[in-house]
């Protein structure tokens, strides 16, 4: 259940219109990485995650809700910021005010290529906005399908993912004004971008085990190969020395790959190297996180009771109560 509250959650201002940052906005109204694609993609998760993780539903139902916020504080700002441009449209019998300021085939020309304010302000929408990116196309569930893989490991990680793309636009975003008010609004949005990060962070810390992300294990003979795949300035680092940063197994640097696969006749000879994981104790794992996850799911939701959505009052079914 949902209940609209008229003021928003941070008090959004402009000091003038501003049609060409209005045009950039757009890319947190309908964007990729903007509020509707956030409050989508974790209201769909939550569903999956209420049973057997009930406070992790919580959770993202409860982000879910503040992007929808955040989404009406971006659809707010961008509405004052095209202050007059829909009345002025309005007035079709009349040369609107706009067009007077163009005056010239040169000026018309230049608003026309201007990359910076987009086109349905003035002929589509006339100055509403339009769930599209700043360039104009149009948003779609295909931004945030992938997102929803029925794993909560899998979802959370994309979810500190997608916060971090996010927060990276409305830090590009504040380049690109000089209002002070909006700058506020812009640096409210990015700041809780951070702290979703966080939450988001945390939730996935408290699943465990949480990696690999899904039930089966990785292959102990592949886990920790780095294969060196390119020529030149070849680099080391913790991404291929050392220990791997989960599992804790040894890198084993592949220095010719071509050599290395020929040899090794496209792998089929490989043995785990580097690593206490066998093939017997992986195939141990993969049926005992079966059983697990398995397990979790069923007790929480059986399949020969009946389901029901809100909290049975005093522990009981709907139709357990109807017959009292």
């Amino acid at each position: 259940m949902f209940y609209h509250v008229k003021e928003l959650q941070f008090n959004a201002r402009v000091s003038k219109p501003d049609p060409a940052f209005a045009s950039l906005l757009l890319e947190q109204f309908g964007g990729a990485n903007g509020e509707l694609a956030a409050a989508l993609r974790y209201f769909g998760q939550a569903f999956g995650a209420r049973k057997p993780f009930p406070d992790k539903y919580d959770v993202l139902m409860d982000i879910a809700t503040e992007e929808f916020s955040h989404l009406e504080i971006v659809g707010a700002t961008i509405q004052m910021l095209l202050t007059g441009i829909n009345g002025d449209l309005k007035n079709a019998a009349e040369r609107a005010e706009i067009m007077r300021l163009l005056d010239g085939k040169g000026a018309k020309e230049q608003m026309i290529h201007e990359s910076m304010v987009a086109p349905q302000f003035l002929v589509g929408s006339a100055g509403t906005p339009a769930f599209t990116n700043s360039q104009g196309v149009p948003w779609t569930a295909a931004y945030i399908n992938g997102d929803c893989t029925g794993d909560l490991t899998a979802d959370l990680r994309s979810d500190i993912a997608a916060e971090s793309r996010a927060k990276m636009v409305y830090e590009y975003l504040l380049q690109f004004t000089d209002d002070p008010y909006v700058k506020e609004t812009l640096n409210f949005l990015m700041t809780r971008e951070v702290a979703h990060f966080q939450m988001f962070e945390a939730a996935l810390e408290s699943i465990k085990p949480n990696f690999p992300p899904g039930v089966l294990q990785s292959d102990p003979r592949y886990s920790n190969l780095y294969f060196n795949m390119s020529t030149g300035n070849d680099f080391s680092g913790p991404w291929n020395s050392g220990e791997t940063s989960e599992m804790r197994e040894t890198y084993q640097y592949i220095e010719d790959p071509i050599r290395y696969v020929m040899e090794s006749h496209g792998l089929s000879g490989q043995m785990p190297q580097g690593t206490h994981r066998t093939m017997e104790t992986v195939e141990q794992l993969d049926r005992d996180m079966s059983q697990l996850r398995s397990r979790e799911i069923n007790m929480a939701a059986p399949v020969d009771q009946e389901q029901e959505w809100n909290t049975p009052a005093g522990g009981m079914t709907s139709t357990e109560r109807d017959t009292i």
